[in-house]
């Protein structure tokens, strides 16, 4: 690690997260698949405010897409240090990942038996597809919210949606249609895959997840640079070879 980044924890904590980022593993749990029961979700208008390019959902209605939003948001917050994941543009990137075979469960194994007790190497253990995982975890925050204060998630303050995330991260706020860690992991994993992917995928926006951590992105040759204890002094390149 640089000097430079010595003064900046969260500049080195992104860097490792880019790093641990793990294959989605949530635990298992006994709701069938008859237990979504949302109707259809329609293109949702752009909520209170929303990122600069004024992107509009296709899959997320308009109170999920202000759950998401919002959960971004405080999950990687902007700082004095660069963009948030919000800013990055994150939310976006969820949204597009809902309508790919991986959020159906299309592409994985969805039938029983579904262990109780799997280890992680076991594989998904949920009958619930990732669409499903969103759709019913923000109802039930949302309901909960409500229950207690007379608002939905996006419209609590920001000290309480902070409360609120870390309960479910600790275990602490359990939700009846769906596990809280599995809805939580999923959110975060997302949230931080939205904040590194390549632009093409929606998020990182102006690569500045990249840019916070010094990862040069796409360019065909940088191992030069991989043993020097010094920032890499280039700008991050797209897919499509956009420059930070």
């Amino acid at each position: 690690m640089s000097e430079s980044d010595q003064d900046n924890p969260r500049r080195d904590f992104l860097r490792k997260t880019l790093t641990l980022i793990p294959v989605v593993t949530v635990a298992s749990t006994s709701l069938g698949m008859s237990a979504l029961s949302a109707p259809a979700a329609q293109a949702a208008p752009v909520p209170k405010n929303p990122p600069s390019d004024n992107y509009h959902p296709t899959w997320f209605t308009a109170e999920e897409w202000a759950f998401v939003q919002a959960a971004v948001a405080r999950l990687i917050p902007a700082d004095d240090l660069g963009p948030g994941a919000l800013e990055a543009g994150a939310a976006e990137y969820i949204d597009r990942q809902m309508n790919t075979p991986y959020a159906t469960g299309a592409q994985w194994y969805m039938q029983g038996p579904f262990a109780t007790d799997a280890k992680p190497e076991m594989g998904y253990q949920l009958q619930l597809s990732v669409q499903q995982i969103y759709r019913l975890g923000i109802a039930a925050l949302n309901a909960q919210c409500i229950a207690q204060s007379g608002k939905v998630f996006a419209d609590q303050d920001i000290a309480t949606r902070d409360h609120i995330l870390g309960e479910l991260e600790a275990g602490k706020r359990h939700l009846d249609s769906v596990p809280d860690n599995a809805f939580f992991s999923l959110l975060l994993q997302n949230t931080k895959e939205g904040f590194f992917c390549d632009p093409i995928h929606g998020g990182n926006k102006n690569m500045v997840g990249w840019t916070q951590i010094g990862f040069p992105g796409a360019r065909a040759d940088f191992m030069d640079w991989v043993e020097r204890d010094e920032a890499y002094p280039f700008p991050a390149v797209s897919i499509r070879g956009e420059r930070a």
